[in-house]
């Protein structure tokens, strides 16, 4: 039996959305964030020593990081169809997304997050300093980075269906939440068309309509 130990609001959501395509059968432990700090409480560190979610267990196999029990849950439960194999033409493409998301796609997202609340959660009397410092690190390298990393991905979708072939892969999973995340956060907007109509489209899917029944509260997910 698959579990999987869920993060409310994390990246544990597009593990779930898989599982749920997949049809495999699995069942979640559900863990809260830290209200004051937003952080996973110390209890997932009785799971995998770095306490961070998304973690499956499989048997005795203990997964952590979203590529790799990403990759592991359909090249073990996909049948051939969500993961091609390294002597298909798509395999590099497939890889390359599969890292392109949390390697290239996700540092800057994550960055504005960080400064957004170093503006917002400075003590008063240094809101000012600390707001000023974070206004020039979004415009001189956050905003750019931001700029540049979706241009190139509205581009790709712009000639693709898929990130990884004429069908969905697990590519599409992995990418999904940086994407979503931009989205519901209004991080990108009317630049990005073809971002923007992938996520809906995606989040159409029974199976991610599945998943967020089965996960809760989801900030990311479809308005």
């Amino acid at each position: 039996m698959i579990t999987l130990h869920h993060l409310e609001n994390s990246r544990s959501q597009r593990v779930l959305w898989l599982l749920e395509e997949l049809g495999v059968e699995y069942e979640i432990h559900r863990y809260e964030r830290d209200p004051e700090t937003s952080l996973a409480p110390p209890s997932l560190r009785k799971i995998h020593p770095l306490g961070k979610s998304p973690i499956i267990t499989d048997g005795d196999r203990v997964l952590a990081e979203s590529a790799t029990i990403v990759e592991y849950l359909a090249r073990t439960y996909g049948d051939g169809d969500w993961a091609p194999d390294p002597s298909d033409p798509a395999y590099w493409d497939f890889s390359y997304w599969m890292h392109y998301a949390e390697g290239s796609l996700m540092p800057p997202l994550l960055l504005k997050l960080v400064f957004d609340k170093v503006r917002t959660g400075a003590p008063l009397l240094a809101r000012p300093i600390a707001a000023g410092i974070a206004g020039q690190v979004e415009r001189h390298f956050i905003g750019p980075q931001i700029r540049t990393q979706f241009a190139f991905v509205d581009g790709h979708l712009a000639e693709h269906e898929w990130f990884a072939g004429d069908s969905i892969t697990a590519a599409d999973v992995q990418m999904s939440f940086p994407l979503e995340a931009a989205v519901a956060r209004g991080t990108i907007g009317d630049e990005c068309p073809n971002v923007i109509e992938y996520v809906h489209r995606f989040q159409a899917r029974p199976a991610y309509r599945r998943a967020l029944e089965a996960g809760g509260d989801y900030d990311y997910g479809p308005a």
